[in-house]
């Protein structure tokens, strides 16, 4: 790939990984602390966990004498960021809510959560469907290269396992909404897409297409759970379940990867190194995450503020934050 074309797409990556947070931390957030934050994300934080994996760092390095090789006979897998991307967006974007706090009225007297409607299904299932098709580029574009047999080959089969995964991440979240509430929750649905399409990102060069389908069924069935769970229990405001599809199953196909990998998975007999080798580098990144963003944000939010006044987060960020309306 041309340097020019390797650098843009990276720094796409690279992008996710901060806006992942701003849903979570959506409708109160400062603008400029959103920048400043932002700016963090992009220059420190996803740069140095990304160096360990994909720049030749010591998480991917197969040395014989290297400490992955030694310890775990083999290396960290993360194809194209379920870990590095996905989950470290998560965990900056729970520990961003935490520090922000919950929106005015999302929880009541009685500690119960309110439900705070968004403004547009339709928009959200265009976005999600937006998302979906540009995942197409996010994981057969890590293969690097399009020339040859192999590397056409090695394509397919991403975007096979990717489309595979996405599909059944929604049809799993629609059952059990079904089940769980007696109507299926079109918004959760898609967010049970987005969950087996960050689930499947880690592996989606390893996996086979049936090992596809488990990924997708079991973080769009977790995803549910996850998201009650971080509202009801924890009651932190994530508006859009960032923390949850992002955090959760980034974390879950991460894990899943080192179990359902046809060449090295333990579920096809071939040990437990590569699923040690999985779990010790989810933790290592995600450590590091949270490190950060507790030194971020609540460093932010003891020496500027974080949140909006009341008045405006009423109001609206659109008039007080940038000087004009959203609608007309």
């Amino acid at each position: 790939m041309p340097g020019e074309g390797f650098l843009i797409f990276e720094t796409v990556f690279c992008a996710t990984s901060a806006t992942i947070v701003s849903g979570a931390m959506a409708e109160r957030t400062k603008f400029s602390m959103y920048v400043i934050y932002s700016a963090f994300i992009s220059l420190l934080i996803y740069p140095i966990e990304g160096h360990w994996t994909w720049g030749g760092g010591w998480l991917c390095n197969d040395a014989a004498d290297s400490f992955m090789m030694q310890t775990f006979g083999d290396v960290f897998h993360d194809f194209a960021g379920s870990a590095i991307v996905h989950s470290v967006g998560g965990v900056l974007a729970l520990i961003g809510a935490m520090a922000l706090g919950a929106r005015r009225g999302k929880y009541g007297k009685d500690g119960k959560s309110r439900a705070i409607p968004g403004h547009s299904l339709t928009l959200a299932a265009l976005g999600v469907f937006i998302l979906w098709m540009g995942w197409f580029g996010f994981n057969p574009g890590s293969q690097l290269a399009a020339s040859g047999e192999v590397n056409r080959v090695a394509i397919s089969h991403v975007f096979l396992t990717t489309n595979l995964a996405a599909a059944a991440g929604g049809v799993a979240t629609m059952f059990l909404t079904w089940l769980k509430y007696k109507k299926p929750s079109f918004s959760l649905t898609l967010n049970g897409v987005l969950a087996g399409l960050v689930g499947i990102t880690a592996g989606c060069d390893l996996v086979s297409p049936a090992g596809a389908v488990i990924i997708g069924l079991v973080c769009g069935t977790v995803l549910v759970f996850a998201i009650e769970f971080i509202d009801h229990v924890l009651h932190i405001d994530d508006p859009v379940g960032a923390s949850s599809v992002h955090g959760v199953c980034g974390i879950l196909g991460t894990l899943m990867t080192g179990l359902l990998s046809t060449s090295n998975g333990a579920f096809y007999g071939h040990g437990w190194g590569f699923f040690g080798a999985e779990c010790f580098g989810i933790l290592m990144i995600d450590l590091w995450a949270a490190a950060c963003g507790f030194t971020l944000f609540y460093g932010i939010k003891k020496l500027h503020g974080l949140r909006v006044p009341a008045r405006i987060e009423d109001e609206g960020l659109d008039i007080y934050e940038h000087g004009e309306t959203c609608y007309n």
